[in-house]
């Protein structure tokens, strides 16, 4: 299958496109500056109450007859140029495919090294996000705004907080797991640019992630993280950008722990370590509520990440102490605050936490309500220096291939960091209300992750989409759901290249990722709790229908709340949400004839942890039949907070070759 790199088939319905859309946009532009005057947000509203109330009211008499009188002279322009635009729409392609060649600007992609699919298993970690990018005017009704700024910030935050290396300490002790989260410090701040090496055995594996300084460009931090890699030994498969850290046993466990330099922000080593409770040790940073050199969620941030030290599991003592790293390239920040917090639900099969960055070495991102063009594009910009490969203006406009006029596209967007093989779009064709204006579908892409040493393609399916929006509209998400399945049923016929007797492509993965509109808990959403999506796909969060597991929070804020002190930074959204009494304050919850439209305050005893309407869900059917697929990690992410309306996820899956498994 062919990738459309280019929204039309050749240059000069490109070039009558881009001139019947310089037609239409003057007039698109004022009539969305002059609806967003009158959409005040809560943050505006709270920064003009220091103000004389007049100022503002004058702004808008004065403006408003402008935009109006700019807006009537633009409108015959604006229908010469719609005349010419919408037929254009039969012959435009349904997605725009962007590789970027520069490599030198990606700082993940670089470091991605071919699976062989011999030995360990590997990890895919994928991402979700639900990013509110739509024209000013109408973001405002969500009570975010300047759509521009926020699509830029946001592909800053999600590629700083993914390309951050992943730390992971090995303790000899399997009896005495306890660690001093400020001892910690001192392993990962590089003195003068070295580090001390330390080498044990492997005992119980922990893992964080540590937020570094970002560079904007992105060539030099790509340069020396493959000096460093070279440097460090080979790392295990699924283990990029990886930095590995040794401890001695013989403090059963502890390390020394540090002084904090407040003037120049450096870990020094000291004397003896305070004792740590046992449990999953965790860090994090005074909180600032402005976009400064110390927020964790702006790109230039020294902070460290208050992630939980998880996934502790007792390794095979065999690791060769002449690959520990020595060298750190990355800054880490001081340790002003260390708190110790124990794991809940250990029965739980995997680790679950609520986080304040994007996972480390994330593989796939899946964003919705990507609307807005100029946005759009400003994103890709910035997810480009991490991802390699990005599927965007995916949908289609005026009457072409559905019922209704669509007037924007499916908001979907795609980034990976393995090469995109396929890709298919379907619009749902049973919008309705204000939903079928736009193209609302379902995008599906087939990856390939690497190769069997029998030159066996190994490939990864995911599934991208937004179902319908309005309360009420039940039967319609169920349908929608039933042409997912079986859009996603035909791609894969239509896509796969092998057969039973002679597979020339392995598949290692069969993921969906979007926002669904619906929850687990809402009396009202019964219907699709019960859909037969969930009996081929696994939910992570899910026990069964009606009731989530206790850990799993709700991913839709209360809107009248984003810009509140306590939630308007990543760390205080996390401190927030890991709190009952915060939850209900700041997440919308199930609705009910018996409350208010109101969340803010209540404190009345609520079903769940608020609506969870984003999921990220996968399969076990379809798969290679010798290999097994389970959830490592699952995230909630609060590093967008103050830039849309919705939590991010993220889950990361372990993909067991069963050949040499630990």
């Amino acid at each position: 299958m062919v990738l459309y790199t280019s929204p039309f088939p050749n240059s000069f319905l490109s070039v009558l496109h881009s001139f019947s859309w310089g037609l239409i946009f003057p007039c698109y532009w004022l009539a969305d500056r002059l609806v967003a005057s009158f959409v005040p947000t809560t943050y505006e509203k709270r920064q003009r109450a220091d103000d004389p109330c007049y100022f503002h009211a004058l702004c808008i008499i004065i403006t408003t007859p402008i935009y109006l009188a700019l807006l009537v002279a633009s409108l015959p322009f604006a229908l010469i140029g719609f005349l010419l635009w919408s037929p254009l729409q039969s012959a435009r392609r349904p997605y725009i495919y962007s590789r970027l060649e520069d490599k030198n600007r990606a700082n993940g992609a670089t470091l991605l090294t071919e699976w062989k699919a011999a030995g360990n298993g590997k990890s895919f970690c994928f991402g979700s996000a639900n990013v509110c990018l739509l024209p000013d005017s109408l973001a405002r009704f969500n009570n975010v705004f300047n759509t521009q700024a926020r699509a830029k910030e946001i592909g800053r935050r999600i590629r700083n907080g993914a390309s951050r290396p992943q730390i992971k300490i090995y303790i000899d002790s399997p009896t005495n797991t306890s660690i001093s989260a400020a001892s910690f410090s001192s392993l990962v701040s590089p003195q003068g640019g070295d580090s001390t090496n330390r080498t044990v055995n492997a005992g119980i594996k922990r893992t964080t992630s540590m937020e570094y300084k970002g560079d904007n460009s992105g060539s030099n931090n790509s340069e020396d993280s493959r000096e460093d890699k070279g440097g460090a030994g080979e790392p295990n498969e699924g283990e990029e950008n990886t930095c590995i850290v040794r401890i001695n046993g013989e403090d059963n466990g502890h390390m020394s722990d540090t002084e904090t330099d407040t003037l120049n922000g450096q870990a020094h080593a000291s004397g003896p370590a305070e004792p740590s409770l046992e449990g999953d040790a965790e860090v994090s940073k005074t909180p600032n509520h402005k976009q400064k050199e110390g927020d964790s969620g702006s790109l230039d941030s020294y902070s460290a990440s208050r992630e939980s030290l998880v996934k502790v599991r007792v390794g095979d003592g065999t690791v060769d102490q002449s690959t520990v790293n020595n060298k750190l390239l990355y800054k880490a920040s001081i340790m002003k605050k260390t708190s110790v917090r124990k794991k809940k639900n250990t029965d739980e099969t995997f680790d679950h936490e609520i986080s304040a960055f994007f996972p480390a070495n994330l593989d796939f991102l899946c964003l919705q309500e990507v609307f807005d063009k100029r946005a759009a594009e400003k994103l890709k910009e910035q997810l480009h220096h991490y991802f390699e490969y990005i599927v965007y203006d995916v949908g289609v406009y005026s009457c072409h291939s559905c019922c209704s006029f669509k007037f924007v596209n499916s908001g979907l967007l795609f980034a990976s960091r393995y090469p995109v093989m396929d890709a298919a779009y379907h619009c749902y064709p049973n919008g309705r209300g204000t939903d079928s204006l736009a193209s609302k579908g379902a995008l599906f892409l087939k990856v390939q992750v690497g190769s069997t040493p029998q030159d066996q393609r190994i490939v990864g399916y995911i599934s991208c989409t937004h179902l319908q929006a309005i309360a009420g509209d039940t039967t319609v998400r169920c349908e929608q759901l039933d042409m997912l399945q079986d859009w996603l049923s035909e791609f894969r016929k239509s896509t796969s290249s092998s057969s039973t007797a002679n597979p020339e492509e392995l598949v290692a993965f069969d993921v969906i990722c979007g926002d669904l509109n619906f929850d687990n808990c809402s009396s009202e959403d019964k219907l699709e709790q019960q859909h037969s999506l969930f009996t081929h796909y696994k939910d992570p969060c899910r026990i069964g229908p009606g009731e989530d597991k206790p850990w799993a929070i709700g991913t839709l804020l209360d809107p009248e709340g984003l810009y509140d002190e306590e939630v308007c930074t990543p760390d205080n959204l996390q401190k927030v949400l890991e709190s009952e009494e915060g939850r209900k304050g700041y997440l919308v919850y199930p609705t009910s004839k018996n409350h208010s439209s109101s969340q803010k305050g209540r404190k009345a005893s609520l079903k769940g942890n608020g609506r969870r309407i984003d999921y990220m869900l996968y399969t076990e059917e379809g798969l290679y039949l010798e290999w097994k697929v389970e959830v490592e990690e699952f995230s909630f992410i609060t590093q967008l907070a103050g830039l849309t309306d919705h939590l991010p996820v993220a889950m990361r899956l372990m993909v067991s070759t069963g050949e040499d498994d630990p």
